[in-house]
């Protein structure tokens, strides 16, 4: 493709709608490094460790994930932040008995206190503080993180340091200090810094588009002499890369409160 070919295929891809968190559109164009635990395994493992557990999954995004998790209905609660998701669960998920709530700051939740067994958390914010409030006394928390320096060279490339709106200094060390200091035990921790690779610009593009807190002003326009200079890389590698940042923790509040 000559460069107006590009520019004009680059920006088709920026224009493309996104609804929950299912990037299957680029599916086969991008490819993620396995992370070394299973953070779907250890939520389905305390499912059936505890039949009867009240459940909430935090920052469900468009419900894809917790559905796959076949939860009990009727013991099960989600939030969301996002409106347009948010939108999108309160029609999907009441019909198999998964009650939604819109969430607008991490330190007000709107559920009592000691109300769930179990609280997962998968790419959410959240307060240590509110998760320990709802949780029963002996109740367990399990989260998967992304990690402050997620994506952080490649969007320093594109945009400068101003393309991070992320704390760089979140990670596994910090968070598990927090969870212990508000009455958590940590019963088991990982952290890793996976590859993703990009075999095809346009996915780059339309990833870089969505999340906007990484990649903070990012257009076609304006990293158009950027994406040049990635694609010779593409064309002569196949792929460039990209470091992520992941960390796991699975703790349990306290017996008594």
């Amino acid at each position: 493709m000559n460069l107006k070919e590009l520019r004009d295929y680059w920006k088709s891809e920026e224009e493309k709608g996104f609804q929950g968190w299912d990037f299957s559109y680029i599916s086969g164009r991008m490819k993620e490094q396995e992370l070394p635990w299973d953070y779907a395994q250890y939520v389905k493992e305390l499912m059936a460790a505890n039949r009867s557990a009240v459940m909430l999954d935090m920052g469900t995004g468009g419900g894809e994930f917790l559905l796959s998790l076949a939860p009990p209905p009727g013991r099960t609660f989600a939030t969301e932040a996002y409106l347009p998701n948010y939108e999108l669960c309160r029609a999907k998920l009441p019909p198999y008995g998964i009650e939604v709530k819109l969430v607008e700051h991490d330190d007000d939740l709107p559920f009592g206190d000691e109300f769930f067994d179990l609280v997962i958390n998968r790419h959410e914010s959240f307060s240590t503080q509110e998760v320990y409030r709802i949780l029963k006394p002996g109740g367990v928390f399990v989260t998967q993180q992304v990690g402050g320096m997620n994506n952080r060279e490649l969007s320093r490339f594109l945009l400068g340091d101003a393309g991070m709106e992320t704390d760089a200094g979140f990670n596994l060390s910090q968070t598990a200090a927090e969870l212990e200091q508000a009455g958590f035990t940590v019963l088991e921790q990982e952290e890793f810094f996976p590859e993703q690779r990009f075999f095809d610009m346009g996915a780059l593009v339309y990833f870089a588009k969505i999340l906007e807190w990484e990649f903070s002003g990012f257009s076609v326009d304006r990293c158009f002499e950027r994406l040049c200079k990635l694609q010779e890389k593409v064309e002569r590698t196949g792929f460039i890369t990209s470091t992520e940042h992941r960390f796991f923790i699975l703790a349990r509040k306290s017996l008594t409160s």
